[in-house]
């Protein structure tokens, strides 16, 4: 299935210059579990689809992008990434960091640990590939992480009149074939 991004590194220099705009050091770890928390979120709320074109694996620390992690362990990289995200997923990308941008590492750390995808693929061994499906349903399943509803709020914007109204994209209805 294609991600809504081209590149893993799209998302994480948007959350590295969230963090800066915020003026919040935002360590290497505390990336990873953003990340983690995005690609999940996103996979619930889109019925499966990849936010980014990457594999989370299971390590001691928590849920790691492995590219991700090699690369921003001795800060940001030097790399020249155009990030063009669509509004979607910049409204998706910027609730995250509301919900949880806020947060220490240390907390991001026991929320993403406690996940059964996360506790699953830690019991395969280090490295183990976490499953996308599995990160969607362990969201969905779960007590110990915010409903979706409540991480990801819908655009809200006001019509002609004043009136609130939630704003989604547009999809045209499907017609059967006759």
């Amino acid at each position: 299935m294609p991600s809504a991004v081209d590149s893993v590194f799209e998302i994480a220099f948007w959350f590295s210059d969230r963090a800066l705009n915020d003026n919040e050091y935002l360590q290497p770890i505390k990336l990873q579990y953003l990340m983690f928390l995005a690609q999940s979120y996103f996979a619930v709320a889109y019925e499966g689809k990849r936010l980014v074109p990457a594999i989370f694996v299971a390590e001691v620390v928590g849920p790691i992008e492995p590219s991700i992690y090699q690369t921003f362990t001795r800060g940001r990289p030097s790399l020249d990434v155009p990030i063009n995200l669509n509004d979607d997923v910049r409204s998706f990308v910027d609730s995250i960091w509301r919900r949880f941008g806020h947060h220490s590492a240390d907390y991001l750390a026991k929320l993403c640990r406690r996940n059964p995808a996360y506790k699953a693929a830690l019991k395969r061994g280090r490295r183990a590939e976490i499953d996308l499906a599995e990160m969607r349903d362990s969201f969905v399943a779960s007590t110990e992480t915010p409903a979706v509803d409540s991480v990801v709020k819908p655009k809200v914007m006001r019509s002609h009149t004043g009136r609130a109204v939630e704003v989604k994209a547009w999809a045209p209805r499907k017609v059967k074939p006759s």
